[in-house]
């Protein structure tokens, strides 16, 4: 293990003095000790990833070795005390579950699972957490969603051992200085990456430091503190634009809900009279009917009040008649009478008597009709009082209806009144309405200007940042180195002395590992020569079977040149046997895979293929064949001879 003095001089600073004291109780429990190494690993790869990104200045991508080392770290990070799962293939230790889980802790998390999931190249569950850490970094989330992964130590105890280090306070501190990252714009090509295959080896050389690099950055304070205030003017502006946009926009939403009840309320207005104008419709034609049907009652009764009138004078004018006929017989009787008492005296009397009792029981019946008439006109004459009582109380009724046809009239007025009010609101409240979209535009638009100058003034301040990262990130390394120099020195000047020789025997191991590496390094660069060297030699031989492909498919000329080789052999030529030849004749180059043997097929040599690249009709053979440069010369030289 390294000391803390070692570890210092590689560029490591420590502000904490309870860490100390964890490497000497580390000593005792292994467990502590690895997660106080990964603790250091996870601050050097933050810090480096840092401070190189902050002096690079450009948008990071998947090649960039601090960020490969980053996730490399991260990566031994969450898999440290990881249980071991039993599955249908054997033992496993799954990084991909616990940050699976995050989806159910975090819902903003869930896009990031789902594009996961999705993604084609990914077999394995560790590519798969590979390709979420990377996500999450570029979504500058990764310090929230592991903070809401380590607080739920009853879900993270499922998957890690009881001193893993996402159970300790170690893990909140490497989940703290993640929130460091989201300064830093990455732009990752996931799809794209074999995450499944990378061997995760943590390169200790990339943290390596001088002495001398711990006082350059005295000159970037001023600078830092510049560029901060800067950032802050920017982050308070912004924040001001925001509150001013989100006041307009709560006014904007506090008219709309208003105009939303006033709309409601004139619906219910609208409906009231509506239901209003129905009733009064309703009244009338009940009192139109109500009128009709008096009318008709009345007609019946006027005419029933006719009839019996004129049966009561005719009855009355029959007995009147009567009346009249026995007077008159009475009157004509008494002149009979006093005749018959002058003429008979004495002996019609009986006779007279008689008819008087007869005339006097006929006026006895015509007194007892006459009462019979007059009970028979009382009678009627109560039927018309009640009549005449009926046709008052249909009156009255009329003057009621008529009455409650004012009033339902005085508030349909009434209500039209309310009506033409609540236009009247209406209209004022479109006013109103179109003034605020007025005012809202209005704002709109300086928004939009604001964002414009804000935007302006992040382009200004963007350029001025990347000429100042690389001194915010000087000044930073001073700060801190300062910082955590000062605090050791306050808290270990005591016990220097006692650490001194344990320190020069780890300098020692350092600088003998230091060797190791360096070696590595070399036999790396060389095994790299090499693989060049190899990767040249398989592309000739490619271009070699790239050549026997080609050669392979003029079998049949080849075999003519055999049989035309045979010809000249019969004809007294020597044809060299291929093993007999080792070099080109012309050339003297060593025949291999790449350079390969060719006939000649007028003198029987052995050429390579840049030296009998000429075909000419020889007299064995009327097609052209192969034939080397010096019998092409020779036999042009011939050919011009004999034409001329």
């Amino acid at each position: 293990m390294y000391s803390p003095q070692s570890l210092h001089r590689w560029g490591i600073t420590h502000s904490e003095s309870m860490e100390r004291l964890a490497y000497s109780q580390a000593f005792r429990d292994p467990m502590a000790m690895e997660r106080a190494n990964l603790l250091n690993m996870a601050k050097l790869s933050i810090k480096g990833l840092i401070e190189s990104a902050l002096s690079f200045g450009r948008t990071l991508d998947s090649d960039y070795p601090p960020l490969q080392q980053f996730f490399v770290v991260m990566e031994h990070c969450l898999k440290h005390g990881l249980k071991v799962k039993k599955s249908f293939l054997g033992y496993n230790k799954s990084l991909w579950g616990p940050l699976e889980m995050v989806e159910k802790l975090c819902p903003e998390a869930a896009e990031i699972a789902a594009s996961v999931r999705d993604l084609p190249g990914l077999k394995t569950p560790l590519g798969k957490a590979r390709a979420w850490l990377r996500l999450a970094l570029m979504q500058k989330r990764l310090a929230d969603y592991l903070r809401c992964l380590i607080t739920r130590k009853d879900i993270l105890s499922d998957f890690y051992e009881n001193a893993a280090v996402m159970l300790e306070e170690e893990g909140a501190v490497i989940v703290g200085l993640l929130v460091g990252l989201n300064v830093i714009d990455a732009n990752l090509c996931v799809k794209g990456e074999d995450l499944d295959s990378q061997v995760g080896v943590i390169d200790f050389s990339m943290y390596l430091k001088n002495d001398i690099d711990d006082y350059r950055s005295e000159e970037r304070n001023g600078q830092i503190a510049a560029i901060l205030d800067q950032k802050n003017y920017v982050e308070e502006l912004n924040r001001q634009l925001n509150s001013t946009v989100q006041g307009l926009q709560g006014r904007v939403d506090s008219l709309e809900k208003s105009n939303s009840k006033l709309i409601e309320e004139l619906a219910i207005a609208k409906n009231n009279i509506i239901k209003l104008q129905e009733e009064n419709q309703q009244l009338r034609t009940e009192n139109s009917v109500i009128v009709m049907k008096t009318q008709r009652r009345l007609e019946v009764t006027q005419g029933d009040v006719d009839v019996e009138l004129d049966t009561y004078k005719q009855s009355r004018q029959g007995l009147d008649e009567m009346y009249n006929e026995a007077r008159r017989q009475l009157r004509e009787e008494c002149q009979l009478r006093q005749d018959v008492e002058n003429v008979e005296n004495k002996l019609v009397v009986q006779d007279v008597e008689n008819e008087l009792v007869v005339q006097v029981s006929m006026k006895q019946e015509m007194e007892m009709a006459m009462k019979l008439l007059e009970k028979d006109i009382h009678e009627k004459q109560d039927t018309l009082i009640g009549l005449r009582n009926q046709l008052d109380e249909v009156k009255a009724i009329n003057v009621e209806m008529y009455q409650k046809m004012q009033t339902a009239d005085d508030g349909l007025k009434q209500k039209d009144e309310m009506i033409t009010r609540l236009e009247e609101k209406t209209n004022q409240i479109t006013a109103t309405m179109k003034q605020l979209e007025q005012r809202l535009q209005e704002a709109e638009r300086d928004r939009s200007t604001a964002e414009e100058g804000t935007r302006m003034f992040k382009q200004d301040f963007a350029n001025k940042a990347d000429s100042l990262q690389k001194q915010i990130s000087q000044r930073e390394k001073q700060m801190l180195q300062l910082e955590t120099d000062l605090k050791i020195e306050r808290e270990w000047r005591q016990t220097l002395q006692n650490d001194l020789e344990r320190e020069r025997e780890t300098v020692a191991q350092l600088s003998a590992e230091a060797l190791q590496i360096n070696q590595l390094k070399k036999e790396f660069h060389r095994m790299h020569d090499e693989n060049r060297q190899l990767k040249g030699i398989c592309e000739e031989q490619e271009q070699a079977l790239e050549e026997l492909g080609c050669k392979l498919s003029e079998s049949k000329l080849k075999i003519e040149d055999i049989k035309e080789a045979n010809k000249a052999l019969q004809g007294g030529q020597v044809w060299l046997k291929d093993k007999d030849a080792t070099h080109c004749k012309l050339c003297e180059k060593e025949f291999s895979i790449s350079r390969r043997k060719h006939h000649c097929r007028n003198c029987g040599e052995i050429f390579c293929n840049a030296c009998s690249d000429n075909e000419l009709p020889l007299p064995a053979s009327p097609k052209p064949v192969r034939v080397c440069d010096t019998c092409h010369a020779l036999l042009l030289q011939r050919c011009s001879s004999t034409v001329s």
